[in-house]
């Protein structure tokens, strides 16, 4: 749901592909709390392991579009001074 958002709040930070990835997240987890309680819970653990280092790498991963957008900026800035 994040990813929805950010293109509200920090549009230079977004892409377009947030989307689609977005929506993929948002389908694995309504499949994955319809049909949880039927996995076993060493499975069920795994999920949530396989889960929490992909929202640690995708938060890692938003951070460090701002940072990129940041010096993009900067530069641009820069360039206009010097010109």
């Amino acid at each position: 749901i994040i990813l929805y958002f950010l293109r509200l709040v920090k549009p230079e930070v977004a892409r377009d592909e947030d989307i689609f990835f977005a929506t993929i997240g948002l389908l694995y987890s309504g499949i994955l709390v319809i049909h949880g309680w039927r996995l076993d819970p060493i499975l069920l653990f795994s999920q949530v392991l396989v889960i929490t280092a992909v929202l640690a790498a995708g938060w890692e991963n938003i951070r460090l579009r701002g940072v990129l957008a940041m010096l993009a900026l900067r530069d641009i800035e820069e360039n206009k001074k010097i010109n």
